[in-house]
């Protein structure tokens, strides 16, 4: 293994110990329970909609990654806490759109807020470091 793929790994296994660790766990649950769902797969689909462009049934379970109706039973769950609605298509009577309500949209920002507190660990960096690594992470994600 080259230098370069040992500090790449190396800052893989921190970042990842960071976002598996007890804190980013914790945040999650505090999250889900600040939205008051039921679990963190409920949290996962709630952070995935937007009021403008709701998604159907069926792209919600690509993007989540799992079954019809496991969808199903999900976001029959976040209807009956009032947070979506489920909507057939306007473009095709087949279809429903999972569409989130003034409620839902309030839970979901109140579970991002609480999720997207940084990890206690940030306090250890310099104004410049954490300057530095926003730089870094945005670059990640382009």
């Amino acid at each position: 293994m080259d230098e370069r793929e040992r500090l790449v790994r190396e800052a893989w296994t921190a970042l990842l110990s960071l976002f598996l660790g007890d804190e980013a766990r914790g945040r999650v649950h505090d999250a889900v329970a600040a939205a008051g769902l039921p679990h963190p797969g409920a949290l996962k689909a709630l952070l995935l909609l937007d009021a403008a462009d709701p998604p159907s049934m069926r792209s919600l379970a690509e993007q989540l990654h799992c079954d019809a109706s496991y969808i199903t039973n999900l976001v029959g769950t976040l209807e009956t806490q009032g947070y979506v609605e489920r909507r057939t298509s306007a473009h095709d009577g087949r279809v429903k759109l999972v569409h989130l309500t003034a409620d839902g949209e309030r839970a979901r920002d109140h579970a991002r807020h609480t999720i997207e507190q940084p990890p206690t660990a940030f306090d250890r960096l310099t104004d410049a470091q954490i300057r530095n690594l926003a730089h870094l992470t945005a670059r990640l994600g382009d």
